[in-house]
């Protein structure tokens, strides 16, 4: 069996493709040599494919193809490459009338980013199909049927007691053997290398006497609830071994090069300091290095927590994990892999602490001590009274098998809970964390922000120009553009129902702004640096206190008309996220950014953040020393980000938290994801926790209050086995109901939504 690999690379002529413009003549494409293995086929048929778009809308668009009608095969490579794109969520073919139709997740209301891709898959159908072998997934591990054994002795023991059925008793109690030795080999290590007593040996003891003793009810019942215990905790807890992530799998399989002036595409993992990588738009930049041709709009948001694109030439620095929004860039590799700025933050990541992901709470270290209290005191009920029945009957008495059963039960209840609320809780040990936090450091770009660039204000510096005109004129020459900015003109413009005004001739320079015939006038807009470039009359700025950081400038004939200022927006829910965090919930708020001083303490102004606990020009080594210290200071700090930047703070938090739609390292590396990406996830987050830490103390009272009495009654005056662990067995049931109350909070919640 074989699963597709693409290798698409966009051709830089034809990436404005749009509704209506036919293209009849498509530029050749390269013959390029490719990378062969014994595990790669590379099929290699270079041809020219005509097309046209038709029609395009958000989330979809239709190609005429005319080459559909006649070569079937190069619409199966068609189909083929198309369902491999993990945005596309359908694919249409009609070869009677030459017609494709494509479906997509948008990843913004005016996405340009897709089309032309789509588009290059075109011409890629006849150019390059990989083929690769399906690694088989790992036959997962055999688990000690435990569960199974412990149920078919309490099933037997059932028959042949209460029922009177024939059942041999050496089967029962071989049964009851085979099922015990789990619970023996933790009691021996925790004697022989822990070198101290153990709950497993308690419950050993108690079992091993009452199967001597031919009672097979009580120690199947026992092993059945130990058993139950064991599956709800192992479910509640997250491997902690930490996966090794690689970067490398987060920029894809292959990168171009250039070798003796011919583009080769290799491996990424053969990519070496020295060869010339070359990266197209919408490519993530697979190395470090300095631009030796080409510029290029760079997203390094995920990076540097920059949410501003940035342009970058020949001779400028790149890094990995970085995302070409515009352009196309030869680069000269200086480090790869885990050496590059990105491999860096992933390692400081990988070198954090590694916690123990189990429930480590109160109630089970409670039960812990009452061990060898429990074993003397069955020992003196033995030496008093010289009945076997009675000492086993204070080991069944004890405090650990309900608490086992209850903790993980009210565990798991928090996480389903949660999940339906939108929450993934990855452990108990993340719940456990997230209900004692007191201390909480956001990330600014992506958490507290949407990431994004949004108008802020629009501005006249002509007594003669309103603001609606210049919003009008800058929108009409943005259109179609793909930059950040030029999408938050256009955004703001539709949504205050701003005329979009016709544009004939137009001109876009990158990283600059563009040139434009619009409604008779010569528009320009863009940079100040632009502007003057233009010799636009620039007379007006001296009106101005202070020139603004973030804005364009929109001229007209030769005249400065107005400034669009833009921001990255905040999201809606932060003000009040922030407010209950501070006010209700008593949690002390930091924030990190990569942005200088005077942005960050706006925001954090808006926020209500205090400016100590303001923390700008953070890079990732500088915001894993925050949580670090914060956390050596006696504190406990959940960290929240989205980013590679973010992934070492995330490692050395107390309890991480990130975005369903984060970076792949930051979702991994989080204990807590927001599935809706909405903040206000995170405060129902913490209610669940500290709501699951109370049903865990009630239910520590469930447990300790019958199992005392009756074990104040089996002292004094003597109690069946089976009597003890019907009381023991009945209230780990009362607690393990009331555990469940998460999940039916959530069910209640989820109706009053509806």
């Amino acid at each position: 069996m074989v699963q597709l690999q693409t290798d698409l690379r966009p051709s830089p002529s034809h990436l404005n493709a749009i509704a209506g413009e036919k293209v009849v003549s498509v530029e050749q494409i390269t013959p390029t040599k490719r990378y062969q293995s014994p595990e790669i086929r590379v099929a290699q048929t270079l041809k020219t494919v005509e097309y046209s778009v038709v029609h395009v809308t958000p989330g979809r668009i239709r190609i005429r193809i005319p080459r559909l009608r006649y070569d079937p095969d190069y619409g199966q490579r068609l189909q083929t490459l198309l369902e491999a794109e993990t945005t596309v969520t359908e694919v249409r073919i009609k070869p009677a009338a030459a017609s494709l139709v494509v479906k997509y997740t948008p990843t913004s209301p005016h996405d340009t980013q897709i089309k032309p891709h789509l588009t290059h898959l075109v011409q890629a159908a006849s150019d390059v199909v990989v083929l690769k072998p399906v690694k088989t997934p790992p036959a997962p591990e055999n688990n000690w049927p435990g569960l199974q054994l412990s149920t078919l002795a309490t099933t037997m023991a059932v028959l042949a007691g209460p029922l009177g059925f024939s059942i041999p008793p050496l089967l029962i109690a071989g049964t009851i053997a085979i099922t015990t030795l789990p619970v023996l080999q933790k009691a021996w290590l925790g004697l022989f290398q822990e070198g101290k007593f153990t709950i497993d040996l308690l419950d050993f003891m108690a079992i091993a006497i009452t199967t001597c003793q031919g009672q097979f009810l009580t120690p199947a019942l026992m092993l059945n609830l130990i058993e139950i215990g064991e599956n709800i905790r192992d479910r509640t807890a997250r491997s902690s071994k930490q996966q090794t992530l690689d970067l490398l799998d987060s920029l894809g399989q292959f990168a171009w090069i250039e070798q003796d002036g011919e583009k080769v595409q290799v491996p990424i993992a053969e990519v070496e300091p020295g060869n010339t990588v070359i990266v197209y738009p919408g490519e993530q930049v697979p190395v470090d290095g300095i631009i030796i041709k080409g510029q290029a709009l760079l997203d390094e948001q995920k990076l540097t927590g920059e949410s501003v694109p940035i342009l970058k030439r020949q001779g400028q620095s790149v890094y990995a994990s970085t995302l070409v929004r515009e352009g196309c860039m030869y680069i000269q590799v200086e480090r790869v892999g885990n050496d590059t700025c990105a491999g860096q933050s992933i390692q400081l990541m990988e070198n954090a602490p590694i916690h123990d992901t189990r429930m480590e709470n109160y109630a089970a270290k409670l039960a812990q001590k009452a061990v060898v209290p429990t074993i003397l005191l069955s020992g003196i009920v033995f030496a008093a009274t010289r009945n076997p029945a009675r000492a086993a009957s204070v080991l069944t008495l004890d405090f650990a098998t309900g608490i086992r059963v209850s903790v993980p039960t009210t565990v798991l209840a928090a996480l389903t809970g949660a999940a339906r609320r939108g929450v993934l809780i990855r452990s108990g040990r993340a719940l456990e964390q997230l209900a004692a936090i007191d201390t909480i450091v956001f990330d600014k770009t992506g958490t507290l922000t949407l990431g994004k660039v949004a108008v802020k204000s629009v501005e006249s510096l002509d007594p003669h120009t309103t603001p609606e005109r210049i919003m009008a004129i800058a929108a009409a020459a943005e259109q179609r553009l793909t930059h950040p900015v030029a999408e938050a003109v256009i955004n703001y413009a539709q949504e205050h129902q701003v005329e979009m005004l016709p544009r004939s001739q137009w001109d876009y320079q990158l990283g600059l702004g563009v040139t434009a015939l619009v409604d008779g006038e010569q528009v320009y807009v863009g940079s100040e640096r632009f502007l003057r470039q233009m010799e636009v009359n620039m007379d007006a700025l001296a009106a101005l206190a202070e020139h603004p950081q973030n804005a364009i400038y929109v001229a007209s004939n030769g005249q400065l008309k107005g400034i669009i200022r833009y921001s990255d927006v905040i999201r809606p829910e932060t003000p009040s996220v922030i407010h209950t965090l501070m006010e209700v919930e008593g949690v002390e708020v930091h924030m990190l950014t990569g942005d200088n001083q005077r942005t960050a303490t706006a925001v954090a102004q808006e926020l209500g953040i205090l400016p100590e606990f303001t923390h700008a020009e953070a890079f990732p080594e500088e915001k894993a020393r925050v949580v670090r210290e914060l956390h050596e200071s006696g504190r406990t700090v959940a960290f929240v980000g989205d980013g590679i930047n973010d992934s070492p703070a995330l490692a050395y938090a107390d309890v991480s938290i990130s975005f369903a739609h984060g970076s792949e390292i930051a979702r991994e590396t989080a204990d807590v994801v927001l599935m809706q990406n909405d903040l206000s996830g995170l405060i129902a987050a913490i209610e669940i926790a500290r709501n699951a830490k109370r049903l865990i103390h009630q239910n520590t009272g469930i447990i300790a209050v019958p199992n005392l009495a009756a074990l104040i009654v089996a002292v004094l005056f003597g109690l069946n086995p089976l009597a003890a662990t019907v009381v023991n067995n009945g209230s780990t049931v009362v607690a393990g109901v009331n555990g469940l109350r998460p999940i039916l909070k959530s069910q209640t919640a989820n109706i009053d939504e509806v």
